[in-house]
Order: C-alpha cells, then sequence, then structure tokens
C-alpha cells in the first residue's frame, strides 16, 4: 500500500531505463568524426564508451548517477549496463555503490554478440551471478539487431529461471529485426523505446519511452498512446529527473495532438511504480506546495526538500545525509578524466 501524502509530496519517483555508465561522459571529448545517423552515434559514441569502462570507473559513475537521481526526488532506477571489457562483477559494483547512496537500483547486464560468442557468454553469466546471489535486476540484451537467435533465446530463458523479465532496447532505430524477439516477450519484459513498432507489433511487455533521448539521436517519435499496453518513462541514459522528462513527454505529446493533456504523460510516470513497487513507500517533499500534473506541466525549477527511501530521509537541506556529495562529484570527475584517457587509445 502507499502511504498517505501531503499536497507537496510525492512517492519517490522512478527511471524505468537509464545507463548509469553515462555519467561520466558529460564534457568528454568529442568522438573521432561527428555521426551523421544514429547507428554512427552507437558505434562512434556509446559503443566506444562502454568499451573504456572498468570497474572503478563504473563505481564513480554509479555513485554519481545514485546523488543526481535523489537530487531529482527519483528513489528508484532500473539500470541497463554494458562495459564489455569489466563485465564479471559489474553489477555488484552497480548495485553496491547505489547502496551506499541510498538509491534503489534494479540490474541488468545488456548481452551482445558485438564482442563475439564469448562476450556475449559472459554476459549471460554476469546476470546469472547476480540474480543467482539475490541481487534485484534483471536478464539484459542490448537489442535483437546485435544478438544472434541464440542469444536471446538463452536470455529468455534465464529470464525464466529467476523469474524475472527482459530489459532489451526495441526498435529504437529504423534498424532492428525486434521481429525475432516475438514468441520469447512476457508481461514482465521492458521494450525500451519502440520508436519504429507497429502498433500490432505483438510483442508483450511495457514500453519504456525516452522523449528526450530520441530527439536527441534523431531517431524519430513514438507517439506511445498508440499502444495497447503498459508505457513508462525512461531517461536512457540522460540523468534522472523524472518530473524534467515528464514535462518533455508532455510537450512532445502535445506537439503531435494538440488536445492532449498533461495527465497521459504522467500516466506514464506512475507506471514506475507499478515496476518499481518499492519507490510507493518513499516520500519526496518538494518545494512546490501542489503536485500535480496540470501544475508541474508548466511549472519548472521544482525541487526536493526532502527525500525519504525506506524510512530513511538520504536528501535534505540540498545535500545527500548519508555521503559527502562533493567529494563524490570530486572523484567522478578524476574517474572521468581516466576514461576519457583511454577513449583516446580505442580505435
Amino acid at each position: 500500500m502507499s502511504r498517505t501524502l501531503g499536497q507537496n509530496q510525492t512517492p519517490g519517483l522512478v527511471c524505468a531505463h537509464n545507463h548509469f555508465y553515462s555519467a561520466l561522459a558529460r564534457g568528454m571529448p568529442a568522438p573521432p568524426r561527428t555521426p551523421t545517423d544514429f547507428n554512427e552515434i552507437l558505434e562512434l559514441v556509446w559503443w566506444r564508451l562502454d568499451r573504456a569502462l572498468d570497474l572503478d570507473t563504473i563505481e564513480w559513475s554509479a555513485k554519481l548517477a545514485a546523488l543526481t537521481a535523489l537530487e531529482a526526488g527519483c528513489t528508484a532506477v532500473i539500470d541497463h549496463h554494458e562495459s564489455p571489457n569489466a563485465i564479471e562483477g559489474s553489477l555488484s559494483v552497480i548495485a553496491d555503490a547505489c547502496a551506499e547512496v541510498g538509491l534503489r537500483v534494479n540490474c541488468t547486464y545488456g548481452v551482445t554478440d558485438r564482442h563475439g560468442a564469448e562476450g556475449a557468454a559472459a554476459g549471460l553469466a554476469e546476470n546469472d551471478r547476480f540474480l543467482s546471489e539475490g541481487g534485484l535486476g534483471m536478464v539484459g540484451l542490448h537489442a535483437a539487431f546485435t544478438c544472434t537467435d541464440d542469444t536471446i533465446a538463452a536470455a529468455a530463458e534465464l529470464a525464466e529461471r529467476h523469474d524475472v523479465g527482459v530489459h532489451v532496447h526495441v526498435a529504437e532505430g529504423e534498424v532492428d529485426d525486434w521481429q525475432r524477439l516475438a514468441g520469447y516477450t512476457n508481461d514482465r519484459w521492458l521494450l525500451i523505446h519502440g520508436v519504429h513498432l507497429p502498433d500490432d507489433h505483438g510483442l508483450n511487455g511495457t514500453i519504456v519511452h525516452n522523449p528526450r533521448s530520441n530527439m536527441n539521436n534523431g531517431v524519430g517519435y513514438s507517439r506511445p498512446w498508440r499502444f495497447d499496453q503498459l508505457i513508462a518513462l525512461g531517461t536512457d541514459g540522460i540523468g534522472s529527473d523524472m518530473l524534467d522528462e515528464f514535462r518533455m513527454a508532455f510537450v512532445k505529446s502535445r506537439e503531435a495532438d494538440v488536445t492532449l493533456g498533461p495527465d497521459l504523460a504522467w500516466s506514464w510516470l506512475e507506471t514506475g511504480w507499478q515496476l518499481f513497487p518499492e519507490a510507493r513507500q518513499d516520500a519526496v517533499t518538494w518545494t512546490y506546495d501542489v503536485m500535480d500534473s496540470w501544475r508541474l506541466a508548466y511549472t519548472t525549477q521544482v525541487s526536493p526538500l526532502e527525500v525519504e527511501v525506506n524510512g530513511e530521509v538520504v536528501w535534505a537541506d540540498g545535500a545527500s545525509t548519508r555521503v559527502d556529495g562533493e567529494e563524490i562529484k570530486a572523484k567522478a570527475a578524476e574517474a572521468a578524466k581516466r576514461l576519457w584517457a583511454k577513449l583516446a587509445d580505442l580505435d
């Protein structure tokens, strides 16, 4: 059950899709050349960044991401991680970092065959290890177009064995043979993006809409209300400010259909509490007097006064009560420099 809250309070907000490893990407050097389409954005930016990650940079990116999530009133994040040169133990590093800061996190490793069969096997093994040890998570796939049929089947089987869903990017760009997921999906799956899915795609699961990221990558607009299934909101690695993402989702829907009100986008935000029900027990007290969708759609700079997670105040008076936020930011900045130096040495 949800707790009783005042008008200036909400449960902890939920980010239904994030990439914590991107927290250290802010300010990183430009790619070798300017990407001209979505596939080149992946190849020249994100697939180079994840190859440069090690367990140390993963830890500091997770701590920084957790800190900034709480700063925005987000108490629970469903994270999708990839670090092909530091797979084993990576999910525990993320979970432990978030626990230290006080953020709830659901972890998954995005399995892919981009680095060969051994890389895919290592990703499956990391998901299996983390879930077998009691970690809160799912089984991850990067996307169908980077996975073999055998890898997709193995991920689905592993998820069934652990009684969890699969967290996978679906039809984000035009190049994605998402149809190969048919027959495996169920209501526990998270289908991220769905921009290029047809209305009658036939995949089961919750579609996670990431409006800001989709615009940034120039992949198009999904018009998520056309789907007859749950829709949630994520950020795809651009922070965890879910009030801001809600506003972005609202104005994007309004651009497509001026008759749509903010209640629709707010319902997508509320779906997060179905995906991560523990966040309903958290409480965020805000600087704005009445936290309803119509007011918040047009009111910017609303921020938390206090954030309570699992009965503990973890954010108050503009700072973490658990950790030294300035120290985390400073050490994350140092880790970012190390990460960027590795980037410079990559092909």
